[in-house]
């Protein structure tokens, strides 16, 4: 336990170093938001690939949907890199820098604005990215709260209120500029995780052809190309996880502050392979974690003989690995969650600094109010998902479904049409938006699982965007 918290405090100073580092450099708004527009590489792919992927990858997706799927949901891995990352760099990032450092665009509800002249639809989306991402982060806070618990025996509540505590402090401190300075060295731990991770537990098992053994007996269908719970539900995690990212806010934030071109051609390959490795290694523990784990041996991870997916990773990090490994494990989760939870709450607070203050209550708000109160809205967002959390609604999984659905089908089809189509209109983005938004939540409601609800509210979007286009003529 010493070690632990030695680890801790370490990782703890480094972090508020670079907060610190950051405070001093972010002078104006642009700086706090986009760090200058003029970052690298390096820095956006991992800042990208870490944003992506967070707590709810390690502890919600690796755990419920590895332990239902097998080694079928190794095709969401493929599918998240390839599409999800390669995809949205190749098709998306250079048009998204233009476009940003054309017009001095700094969200993604100006984007609207600018493209369709409307300020309906301005107001629209920075309510949808408001309401939409607090579930998110609160999401990544059950994550990281559910580690703390297994790896340090803290209750669920302090060690949330630890965690959110902490994370406002860094966050109201340096904003975009401070999380870049600390992604490096985020990315970096992720890629040592990963790796000790993989391997600890092949040798645990006693190899991949033992594992797949092992799982082949307990169902043969874990070992199958498409697991248990059948095709459509696969394909829906693939397509919400994958194509989601075209539209999500917080990763579409990269891009407006990578300094050129060139920058966006190399960040695309290390990006991908970044992303290609934290993926697949993450959900092969998880389809293999029913080999470890017992409800009699492990109560923790189990209730009435059934799993709590949202345990299973945490028990499985204690249960296989020695406590220096552990230690480890918990440095790769709490390193991919802190980039993530930035650019989560730097997007929700922009929704309502610089999209409703600054766009509709006070046109001619100072750049040094607008940056404080980014600073004060942080810590409000972060307070209102730490309160979320707290309640636990429901599985870290419904909860992404629902918010990556819920974005990606509210936005899809007017942001992507409206970067390759000067044909799209006005008409057509809302016709996108509203029904889109509309059938993702209506067939949640009704009771449809959140993946496959998110998956056709986004496919409703993107085909909605022409026909509402071409209905409403130029």
């Amino acid at each position: 336990m010493t070690l632990r918290i030695i680890v801790m405090a370490i990782f703890s100073v480094v972090i508020l170093s670079a907060g610190l580092l950051g405070m001093r450099r972010a002078k104006s708004f642009d700086d706090f938001m986009l760090g200058g527009r003029s970052v690298g590489p390096w820095l956006t792919a991992f800042t990208y690939a870490t944003t992506y992927f967070s707590a709810v990858l390690f502890i919600g997706f690796a755990g419920k949907i590895g332990w239902g799927f097998g080694y079928s949901a190794l095709w969401i891995s493929v599918f998240n890199a390839l599409v999800g990352v390669l995809g949205v760099w190749f098709l998306l990032g250079p048009k998204i820098r233009i476009v940003s450092h054309e017009t001095g665009i700094n969200t993604l509800p100006e984007y609207f604005e600018w493209r369709y002249n409307s300020q309906g639809l301005k107001l629209f989306s920075a309510i949808c990215i408001f309401v939409f991402l607090v579930p998110y982060t609160a999401a990544v806070f059950m994550g990281l709260s559910y580690l703390f618990q297994a790896t340090y025996n803290l209750s669920y509540t302090t060690a949330l209120l630890f965690m959110g505590g902490f994370t406002a402090l860094y966050l109201m401190m340096g904003g975009y500029r401070s999380m870049i300075l600390i992604d490096f060295v985020f990315a970096l731990i992720m890629i040592v995780g990963v790796i000790v991770l993989g391997w600890s537990v092949m040798a645990k098992g006693g190899g991949l052809a033992v594992m797949t053994a092992g799982l082949n007996a307990v169902n043969p269908k874990l070992t199958a190309p498409v697991g248990p719970p059948g095709w459509w539900p696969l394909f829906s995690l693939c397509f919400l996880t994958s194509v989601a990212p075209f539209a999500m806010p917080q990763l579409v934030q990269k891009f407006y502050a990578i300094k050129d071109e060139r920058s966006i051609k190399t960040g695309m390959v290390i990006s991908t392979l970044f992303s290609l490795l934290i993926a697949v290694v993450a959900y092969f523990v998880g389809a293999v974690a029913r080999l470890f784990l017992n409800a009699a041996d492990n109560p923790n991870a189990f209730k009435d003989g059934k799993p709590i997916f949202d345990a299973l990773i945490p028990e499985l990090f204690v249960r296989v690995l020695p406590e220096g490994l552990t230690i480890v494990m918990l440095l790769l989760i709490l390193a991919a969650s802190m980039s993530t939870l930035a650019s989560l709450v730097l997007i929700s607070s922009s929704s309502i600094a610089k999209d409703l203050y600054a766009g509709f209550i006070n046109k001619n708000t100072s750049d040094k109010t607008l940056t404080t109160l980014m600073r004060v809205l942080s810590g409000l967002f972060v307070l209102l998902a730490v309160v979320l959390a707290y309640l636990e609604p429901s599985t870290i999984v419904a909860i992404i479904g629902v918010s990556w659905g819920a974005i990606g089908s509210a936005f899809l089809g007017a942001f992507v049409w409206g970067l390759y189509s000067k044909k799209m209109n006005m008409t057509g983005a809302w016709a996108s938006a509203l029904l889109g938004l509309g059938i993702c939540v209506a067939l949640y409601i009704k009771g449809m699982p959140s993946p496959e609800a998110g998956t056709i509210g986004m496919m409703v979007s993107f085909v909605m965007a022409p026909v509402g286009s071409l209905v409403g003529g130029k």
